[in-house]
C-alpha cells in the first residue's frame, strides 16, 4: 500500500491506497467525485480531465501515488457553492453539450485553455486546442460557442481557474 496526501477541490485529502491506483480511480472511487469520467482509458478522449497543480491533466493515465503532495481540481471544485463558474454557466447557456458525458472534460479543457491563452480566443484557437477531447454526439459548434462565451466571462469577471477558496 502507498500512502497519498492531496489537496482535492481545497479540502486535504490522505488515503492508503494500491500503488497502481490512478488518480480518476482515487477520485471516482475513494472520494466519490463522480464528475470525472473514464471514457476511453487511452488518454484519447479527455473525459478524465483534472486540474493538477493548475494545469490540466488526464487522470485516466496518471498514478495517484505520483502526484502525492500536489492540489487537484475536479469538475466539482469549479462552483463556488450554487454559483457557477463562468465557463460552466456557458456551457449551460449555449448548450454546450448533448449527452453531457464529455462536458466535465471539455469545460476542464476549456478553463486551462483561458488560462494559458487568455480570454480573446478565436474558433480556430478553441477547435485547435480541444484536441484531445473528443464528443461523441455533437458537431462541437455549441461547445465552441460556449468556450469562446465562457472564456469573454472569465475575462470580465476576473474568475481564476478555481473560484472557491482554497
Amino acid at each position: 500500500m502507498a500512502t497519498v496526501s492531496l489537496t482535492v477541490n481545497g479540502k486535504a485529502v490522505t488515503a492508503n491506497i494500491d500503488p497502481r491506483t490512478l488518480l480518476v480511480q482515487f477520485l471516482r472511487e475513494n472520494l466519490r467525485l463522480t464528475g470525472t469520467h473514464v471514457g476511453c482509458d487511452t488518454s484519447q478522449c479527455g473525459a478524465c480531465l483534472v486540474h493538477l497543480d493548475g494545469k490540466a491533466v488526464k487522470s485516466c493515465t496518471t498514478l495517484a501515488a505520483s502526484v502525492d503532495g500536489a492540489s487537484v481540481t475536479t469538475i466539482e471544485g469549479l462552483a463556488n457553492g450554487d454559483t457557477l463558474h463562468p465557463m460552466q454557466e456557458a456551457f449551460r447557456e449555449h448548450h454546450g453539450l448533448q449527452c453531457g458525458f464529455c462536458t466535465p472534460g471539455m469545460i476542464m479543457s476549456a478553463v486551462d485553455m483561458v488560462n494559458r491563452r487568455g480570454n480573446d480566443l478565436d474558433e480556430k484557437t478553441i477547435r485547435e486546442d480541444l484536441d484531445g477531447n473528443i464528443c461523441r454526439c455533437t458537431g462541437y459548434h455549441n461547445i465552441v460557442k460556449a468556450i469562446a462565451a465562457g472564456a469573454e466571462a472569465m475575462g470580465k469577471a476576473g474568475t481564476p481557474a478555481r473560484q472557491a477558496a482554497e
